[in-house]
């Protein structure tokens, strides 16, 4: 398909720079296939769904994956250079995404932090041993295992998306704000933005009206922000992301859909987890690995019967997926009447309670 078949007008003034308080004041939009459009608040959850339904949430945790310091030893100059890591190679090396990058060669040295030391053995710094041909570089550090990663907490910041790190800095109400409550394997570069909405009271009335809960872990990496620069979307390269589905997760999972009952992904990241690891009949296996997995329409849904997710880019690969899910032109309908009724947009923004599409 076409790009450009994903694209929607969004006033600047609709993209959240910060989230509703309580989290579950958010909005949420109801989107049942083809015209049903409910405007509702995430308080309501529970009400919206059935005793026996069972939310899969992602419980990555976003590390402090952005850094900011300075290229050493090319004479005087000594350039400002910021870094997104966004894979450990080993102990010691990580692969990240530079900017300026064209200021980087391989065997340059970085320094990152203020100077001032980030650990008790100093500072925290690292050298430039390969360059990619799409900007990535790899970054082998002077610490390795667990003093690197102290390390990395203690210079690093929360890496906030393009689209609000364009327009403010990232500040210490985000160390919070930009976590899940439920928040426990680290390892992401952004948040898994659905489930920011969930509050301990909220998961608490679920549990209550016999909702269940499981985990899975897909850490989120930075193609969530990549944009498509390809014309057509079979053109398009998905950057791999590390995930796992336990057995007794993958059980559960599986036992809900043998009595019956829904499965709702929280976020698109649990839902292409689950599609990553499922077969034809809907049944998930547990899986650790990495999965590049791109839906678009056309694509056959196996294991999800509802999708908890917010409001997506313009001609990015979420909203091609949530097209997939709902359908291309119910989706652009409810995203007009999200525009049209002033919900808030992207990561910090209101959410949707989206059914597939009729068959």
């Amino acid at each position: 398909m076409r790009v450009d078949a994903f694209d929607f007008e969004l006033p600047e003034e609709r993209i959240a720079l910060r989230p509703i308080s309580p989290r579950d004041r958010a909005k949420l939009l109801v989107v049942r296939p083809p015209a049903e459009l409910d405007d509702r608040s995430i308080s309501e959850l529970p009400d919206l769904l059935d005793p026996g339904d069972l939310l899969v949430f992602n419980d990555t945790q976003v590390m402090r994956a952005a850094l900011h310091g300075r290229r050493l030893g090319r004479g005087d100059y000594e350039p400002a250079i910021s870094v997104l890591l966004f894979e450990r190679l080993d102990g010691a090396r990580w692969k990240a995404f530079a900017k300026p990058g064209k200021r980087l060669k391989a065997g340059d040295r970085i320094s990152f932090g203020d100077g001032g030391g980030v650990c008790l053995l100093g500072s925290l710094d690292a050298t430039v041993e390969h360059k990619g041909e799409e900007g990535e570089i790899t970054l082998a550090f002077d610490f390795t295992n667990a003093v690197l990663d102290e390390a990395i907490a203690a210079a690093g910041h929360i890496p906030l998306p393009p689209y609000i790190s364009a327009r403010r800095l990232a500040d210490e109400r985000d160390v919070e704000d930009y976590q899940t409550v439920y928040a426990r394997e680290q390892g992401a570069v952004a948040a898994p933005t659905a489930g920011l909405h969930f509050t301990p009271e909220l998961m608490a009335r679920l549990a209550a009206r016999g909702i269940g809960t499981v985990f899975v872990t897909l850490h989120v990496g930075p193609g969530t922000f990549l944009p498509v620069k390809a014309d057509y979307t079979e053109e398009h390269h998905m950057h791999g992301e590390h995930g796992r589905i336990t057995e007794e997760a993958a059980e559960r999972i599986n036992a809900a859909r043998a009595q019956g009952r829904r499965v709702i992904a929280v976020g698109t990241t649990s839902l292409r987890l689950l599609e990553t690891a499922s077969n034809a009949a809907g049944g998930v296996r547990p899986f650790s690995g990495v999965t590049g997995i791109f839906i678009t329409p056309g694509y056959r849904f196996r294991c999800a019967d509802a999708l908890v997710t917010n409001f997506h880019l313009p001609r990015s690969t979420l909203f091609m997926l949530v097209a997939a899910f709902s359908g291309l032109e119910t989706m652009k309908r409810a995203y007009a009447h999200a525009v049209a009724h002033d919900y808030r947009f992207y990561s910090y923004g209101d959410a949707s309670l989206l059914f597939p599409a009729l068959p």
